[in-house]
């Protein structure tokens, strides 16, 4: 009986992972898109390049310290996962296509 309720928790702690995982890939990609929408406008695009990317590094890597806590690399994996499946989610619908304002 006991084991059963600690794979229970186990599970809701990777789904957690997972969700949050996905929440850090759609924070990090929504921000480089509109970075990248920005360039052409800015004073400084390699300035604005780097400043985007060491603020979005930054906080993804934040975030998969906290969901890892003390050494759970299996929440690590499913964090992961959830920032990869929302990658080639956002890539899909942000992608080349409509920001040139293509419409297929």
């Amino acid at each position: 009986m006991i084991s059963s309720s600690l794979d229970k928790d186990s599970l809701l702690f990777l789904i957690a992972a997972f969700t949050a995982g996905a929440a850090f890939g759609a924070v990090y990609f929504t921000a480089l898109w509109h970075t990248v929408r920005q360039l052409p406008s800015a004073k400084s695009p390699a300035r604005l390049l780097l400043i985007s990317y060491i603020f979005r590094v930054a906080a993804v890597l934040a975030g998969f310290y906290l969901v890892m806590g003390a050494g759970h690399w299996e929440r690590l994996i499913a964090a992961t996962l959830g920032f990869i499946i929302v990658r080639k989610i956002l890539t899909y619908h942000l992608g080349p296509q409509n920001a040139a304002g293509v419409i297929h």
